[in-house]
């Protein structure tokens, strides 16, 4: 936190210099209007308005038309450089908008001041734009300050030397004001110097802390991953001792009270017939309440989704829910009814798309899956396919060994190609309608 805090007021220096230019500038334009309009006046009072319209080449502008200029030109552009811009066009705008205050600034200076300039490409460069646009901006910058300083523009607009107009002071007056100057605008030029280099190492510095962040990012989210596998392997363990519990409390029981019930049954058949009888009917009184916990145990083991819907109307929120969780685009089409499948069935069939889309968006980064179920005969075959990253030499995990063994424990089949995306056919042999005369027999 406290390298936080010493980077954001590192940041603030650019932000500290620009607003320095901005106060230097415009005492600048003050010192240079008040020279110019003592000067004047100084003429007018002397009758020696002839002896300076002899040495310019232009009509000379009066005071209030220097003073309106000058001072609405510095209050616009204060507007302006206060005012950001949040599209592209008006960036454009503004810095149109900039460069012609600008131009009528040093136009009513007589061009002895163009160092504002510079402080528009400041204003310029507190906005983020790429390097080569920051140095496109530099360049054309660059160019217009030269034509500013440069003698054809003067020329072109029959502009007077300010000394000219300085005129009304004695000679070592006028050079010492030419002095001063010169001197203002190489302290301005020395203050975007400082604001580029301030503005330079504060981006650098946002990027390495940047980088610092990132690369805590990734050690925390790589963390954030192990804790994940620890986590999921630690309720894998805790699920196996869950079943082993069931299996102990329900099968074991009832398995114990059966073997012993048949080895008396065995004892007792010649001896007692009707004693036999009757310990075979508690055996299978002991066999059947075994079955029932047996499948009260199976069915808290079943997909809650399985519990509410159909497996079709399953299927279909899974992968909607699935799209819409994960932004993954995903066709799905189903070609044959799902409603006469057994409970197992159904299980294995949801467990099968629901691992096959979890692996392409995990392990493959797909962002485009394909499942389809059609029936072919007596089984029904399903297919997906995704658009991610494969794997031509693909190592059998957990997810797809866990999908092999509840197919196989159905006599179903697996199949897997990671040459072009991933593909993964499951075949399951299905039994219309017997699971239902099954439950209606027990």
């Amino acid at each position: 936190m406290e390298k936080l805090d010493n980077v954001m007021d590192y940041d603030q220096f650019p932000r500290i210099i620009f607003r320095i230019m901005l106060n230097f500038n415009f005492w600048i334009v003050v010192f240079l209007t008040t020279v110019t309009c003592v000067s004047l006046r100084g003429y007018v009072f002397q009758q020696e308005a002839l002896l300076l319209l002899d040495g310019v080449k232009s009509v000379p502008m009066r005071m209030e038309q220097i003073v309106l200029l000058t001072s609405g030109s510095t209050v616009l552009l204060y507007v302006v450089f206060k005012t950001k811009a949040v599209t592209q066009a008006q960036m454009i705008l503004k810095m149109v908008l900039e460069l012609a205050l600008a131009f009528v600034l040093c136009y009513a200076l007589n061009f002895r001041y163009t160092g504002i300039v510079l402080l528009l490409l400041a204003d310029l460069m507190q906005y983020p734009f790429s390097m080569r646009k920051r140095a496109g901006y530099v360049v054309f910058f660059c160019l217009v300050y030269y034509l500013l300083e440069s003698a054809i523009l003067k020329s072109w607009l029959k502009v007077t030397d300010i000394s000219v107009y300085w005129g009304y002071y004695r000679k070592d007056v006028q050079d010492q004001l030419i002095e001063v100057t010169s001197i203002l605008h190489l302290i301005n030029i020395f203050l975007f110097i400082l604001y580029m280099v301030t503005s330079l190492l504060a981006q650098m510095n946002e990027k390495e802390q940047i980088l610092k962040l990132n690369e805590e990012l990734t050690d925390a989210n790589a963390q954030l991953e192990r804790y994940a596998f620890e986590a999921e392997r630690m309720a894998e363990t805790r699920e196996r001792n869950r079943l082993a519990r069931e299996i102990h409390d329900t099968l074991g029981h009832s398995l114990t009270g059966i073997i012993t019930g048949v080895e008396a049954c065995i004892m007792l058949m010649d001896i007692a017939p009707e004693a036999t009888k009757e310990q075979l009917r508690a055996i299978a009184e002991v066999a059947r309440k075994g079955m029932t916990d047996v499948r009260a145990s199976v069915k808290a083991l079943r997909p809650d989704m399985l519990e509410q819907l159909s497996i079709g109307d399953a299927l279909k929120k899974l992968i909607d829910d699935t799209s819409r969780s994960t932004g993954v685009n995903i066709d799905y089409l189903c070609e044959t009814a799902l409603d006469d499948l057994g409970q197992d069935e159904e299980d294995v069939v949801y467990r099968v798309i629901q691992e096959s889309m979890t692996n392409a968006i995990r392990h493959g980064n797909a962002d485009r899956i394909w499942i389809r179920i059609r029936r072919e005969e007596n089984r029904l075959l399903i297919r997906i396919q995704d658009n991610g990253k494969g794997d031509p030499e693909i190592k059998e995990g957990f997810g797809l060994n866990h999908m092999r063994e509840r197919l196989e424990m159905l006599n179903g089949t697996l199949s897997y190609n990671g040459e072009n995306g991933f593909l993964i056919e499951a075949s399951l042999p299905i039994r219309w309608g017997q699971e239902q005369g099954e439950k209606k027999n027990d």
